[in-house]
């Protein structure tokens, strides 16, 4: 594999003015050899401009680094080195230069048909904040870093809905809908791992987009209908019953009323009824005794 080598260049505003003032010293010598009178010396003449020509070349050696960029460096195929120091610089201008970004980026996934951990067809994408801290691997380790992240965001996306289901029906089991932040570390940790070859760093990964699939998503909403009603009950039949062993324990213990075991049923099931009940009771004064 290979690995970064950060490399120190020297500074174009040095550079500059020695390269132009070797071409101008190079014109000047030229111009002075061809006027020599009467028999110029074309030898001369001819080693002067090849010295130009080289003086001409070493100004291709500038370039410029922007901040939060990199510059790969290539001699004949070889790496050569990054140049990550920003500004005005200059190198062997026999150097071939890559621009790298190593500013932070966002890659948004399009909409993901999976199977969730129990089979539900649904709808995911995600969210991946990333960026290059290696700038070797991501040009030679890889044919091209920016579709390299495209391709294994999805895959590992992919791979994590199909280990959790997009609702959990019971408490200790993590939900895709439920656990969000649990799931976007997961999927970050798996992200990385696939893209750690490409010297990218992943800052954040997190799902933008989860729903059931469209075929599926009428019966899933009764389901999730039918879950919440059940919840709903099964809390109020809790609160009832605490209410009515409360109202027996008090008229028990104010000795307001003696009730016999079967009028105890008779007002437990009478008080479920009103409390559990889904429309309003209708009240009925009893105008006679406790047992007519």
């Amino acid at each position: 594999m290979i690995r970064e080598r950060v490399r120190v260049v020297f500074s174009g505003w040095l550079m500059l003015p020695v390269v132009l003032a070797a071409n101008a010293a190079a014109v000047y010598l030229i111009v002075r050899a061809a006027s020599v009178t009467p028999d110029p010396n074309l030898l001369v003449i001819i080693g002067l401009a090849l010295l130009e020509l080289v003086f001409l070349v070493l100004l291709f050696g500038f370039f410029i680094v922007n901040p939060n960029e990199a510059q790969v460096l290539q001699l004949f195929g070889a790496y050569a080195g990054t140049v990550k120091r920003s500004g005005f610089g200059w190198a062997n201008p026999l150097y071939t230069k890559r621009r790298i970004s190593l500013r932070v980026r966002n890659f948004e996934s399009g909409r993901l048909k999976v199977n969730d951990n129990e089979g539900n067809p649904i709808e995911i994408a995600a969210v991946v904040v990333w960026r290059v801290i290696e700038t070797a691997e991501a040009c030679f380790e890889v044919d091209d870093y920016e579709h390299y992240v495209k391709v294994q965001s999805e895959s590992a996306l992919r791979n994590m809905t199909t280990h959790y289901p997009y609702d959990a029906h019971q408490d200790d089991v993590m939900s895709l809908r439920a656990n969000t932040s649990d799931v976007a570390e997961q999927l970050k940790v798996e992200v990385q791992d696939r893209l750690a070859r490409a010297g990218v760093e992943v800052i954040e990964a997190r799902i933008s987009h989860l729903a059931y699939a469209q075929e599926i998503a009428a019966a899933m909403l009764q389901r999730q209908q039918a879950g919440a009603i059940i919840a709903a009950r099964q809390r109020i039949v809790e609160g009832a019953v605490g209410m009515v062993e409360m109202a027996l324990e008090m008229l028990s213990r104010r000795e307001i009323v003696e009730l016999d075991n079967e009028r105890k049923a008779a007002m437990v099931s009478n008080l479920l009824v009103v409390l559990c009940g889904e429309r309003g009771t209708q009240p009925i004064i009893n105008t006679g005794t406790l047992y007519s």
